[in-house]
């Protein structure tokens, strides 16, 4: 096979961001066994579309009636919904009977629900909305611009993440070879100013076409180590081969962290998002025994954008989703406490946006704001339902809809828990005001779902 064609043949993952490409070839490399004993984890499972947060968690009290008056075409069973322990800011709470897998881990204090989550510039209300005197979030309602606003995007001329931001600020001594993490080529989130975006796959990186990563004298693989320290006068060329030496030695790492993974304990079930997080969980123990200290990855997931059809049995509603989302997420923490790093992993599930209160005319609803999100590990502060549920009243007093749809401003700003999560991994404080701008127009700078 000529050069040519080999590279061809070739799968290029790069992800590397605007400067930090150059130079990674030969620096990323598993340490030699060094488990730390202060290894933590971010994973973050973004539900492409907008979920409706008000079909996952649904107060069971007498703000039950204004859910089913509102919304009759779409609002769940009383009966059907699986009850939450206890009560939390005055309500007791159910959940979808979809995401009953999540209920033991909210009994076990291991999970916790954050109401009314969403983008604000600063605190809001619904009165304020109408009477146009707050600085709203750009392009409210846009799923691509509310998926990266909500994680971290700062606009064109800066168009990192709040996960990508707070790794470049965290102390030296936090800091390893692979912090930033995706699972496709969705980024946004842990894209730094300066630093690399590392892609994992749940089928690994081991062959690069003909070349066999796991294996170094191999020819094919010697080639494409030896086209990937080329040097060119022209800076166009060098760029590239800078960010395939950094691609390929990420996808060379990978290849060793996958072949020390051991298989994970949880039935994770079918699909992308089981696939995703049965391999991280394989691969999050190899980590902390090699002496990572800090990492975030990000696993996108999810067709929510439910218009139609949000209920019933075919593949793309709510009702279907849902029950790979929570077979899923059980699996993966039951797997990281068999593993030993139960502790250490924090995983939140968020979304852009949440749904409109009122039902849409196809049997679905339509783009909102502020919607549901969860955390879950030991790290969280679990069994209960932390910030304020909406009145869940068309036109009531948190709707800013001018015709009275149900959407919720939100009470909790989605960088309110963004820093709470990145305070746990070990962001100073001092480096809050650069990581989350908009956090000084807010009292609260944290949010009470982690054990801190």
């Amino acid at each position: 096979m000529k050069r040519r064609a080999l590279l061809q043949s070739l799968f290029l993952p790069s992800l590397a961001g605007p400067l930090g490409a150059a130079g990674l070839l030969g620096s990323l490399s598993l340490p030699g066994s060094a488990a730390s004993s202060d290894y933590r984890a971010l994973v973050v499972v973004f539900l492409n579309g907008g979920n409706d947060g008000l079909n996952s968690l649904v107060p069971t009290d007498g703000a039950y009636l204004d859910y089913q008056r509102a919304r009759p075409d779409l609002c769940l069973a009383k009966d059907s919904l699986v009850n939450l322990s206890g009560s939390s800011g005055g309500h007791t709470y159910g959940l979808h009977p979809g995401l009953a897998p999540l209920a033991q881990m909210y009994t076990e204090q291991r999970l916790a629900w954050i109401a009314n989550v969403g983008a604000l510039v600063q605190p809001t209300t619904a009165q304020q909305v109408f009477d146009r005197s707050v600085a709203l979030p750009p392009y409210l309602l846009s799923h691509s611009d509310q998926q990266s606003y909500t994680q971290g995007w700062m606009g064109d001329v800066d168009a990192s993440g709040w996960a990508g931001r707070g790794l470049e600020a965290m102390p030296t001594s936090l800091k390893n070879a692979v912090p930033a993490v995706t699972f496709d080529n969705r980024r946004t989130l842990v894209l730094g100013r300066n630093s690399r975006v590392a892609l994992m796959t749940a089928g690994g990186t081991q062959n690069w076409g003909p070349a066999d990563l796991s294996n170094p004298s191999w020819i094919w693989t010697q080639n494409l180590t030896s086209m990937a320290k080329w040097q060119h006068s022209n800076k166009y060329l060098t760029e590239y081969t800078h960010t395939m030496a950094g691609s390929l030695a990420e996808a060379t790492l990978f290849t060793q962290v996958f072949q020390r993974a051991i298989a994970p304990q949880g039935n994770f079930g079918g699909g992308n998002l089981a696939a995703n997080l049965r391999a991280l969980a394989s691969v999050l123990p190899v980590f902390k025994a090699q002496g990572y200290r800090r990492q975030v990855f990000l696993v996108s997931w999810g067709d929510f954008d439910t218009h139609i059809k949000q209920r019933g049995g075919g593949e793309k509603t709510q009702d279907s989703q849902l029950p790979l989302l929570a077979n899923a997420l059980a699996a993966f923490d039951q797997s990281n406490q068999a593993s030993g790093v139960g502790l250490d992993v924090t995983t939140l599930v968020m979304s852009e946006f949440g749904r409109t209160l009122r039902p849409a005319s196809g049997g679905g609803s339509d783009h909102a704001w502020g919607n549901h999100w969860l955390a879950m590990g030991g790290a969280v502060a679990g069994g209960q339902v932390v910030g304020q549920l909406p009145s869940l009243t068309l036109s009531g007093p948190d709707d800013a809809d001018p015709r009275g749809g149900g959407r919720f401003v939100p009470t909790t700003s989605s960088d309110q828990v963004a820093a709470t999560l990145m305070h746990w991994l070990g962001l100073p404080d001092s480096a809050l005001p650069d990581v989350f701008p908009n956090l000084k127009n807010f009292p609260q700078k944290t949010v009470p779902f982690l054990n801190v």
